[in-house]
């Protein structure tokens, strides 16, 4: 008999997309603790993206991980690929999605191609027209784009 947590843990694939260390000064010193972004997905049309901070990088990841689970929204695929053309906008990261024919691939890099690959996204083309590398805000950015998707 397989549980609901067996289940939900067989349906997800997790990646790691990045790992920081944080210092905050206190009386006795720094105080040091590790927070991971984290992107969770099917493949097949659901994914989601958790933050979360912990005191080693074990802990901080599965934190991230369930936070990410929480937070899994439903994209709508169209033969492999997005319906039609979006741009979505986070703090100074903007991200534009475009839709390929089929066999074209993944023509995106970075933080984009991960979260449309968990998406199960085959064939899309991106570019990030926001003049920032901040990875939390170049996902964000990315699934904003992905909800606001329309059929």
């Amino acid at each position: 008999m397989v549980d609901k947590k067996q289940k939900k843990e067989q349906e997800f694939k997790s990646d790691v997309l990045d790992i920081d260390r944080v210092e905050r000064m206190t009386a006795g010193g720094r105080r040091l603790r590790f927070r991971a972004l984290v992107v969770v997905g099917n493949e097949n049309g659901k994914v989601g993206v958790g933050l979360a901070k912990g005191e080693d990088v074990g802990v901080a990841i599965d934190k991230a991980t369930k936070k990410a689970e929480k937070s899994v929204i439903e994209v709508k695929l169209k033969e492999g690929t997005i319906a039609h053309e979006i741009q979505a906008k986070h703090g100074a990261a903007k991200v534009l999605l475009k839709p390929q024919a089929k066999g074209r691939g993944l023509v995106a890099g970075g933080t984009v191609r991960t979260i449309c690959s968990m998406a199960g996204i085959q064939d899309i083309s991106s570019k990030m027209l926001g003049n920032t590398r901040n990875k939390l805000n170049n996902a964000r950015a990315t699934i904003k784009a992905l909800t606001k998707l329309r059929e």
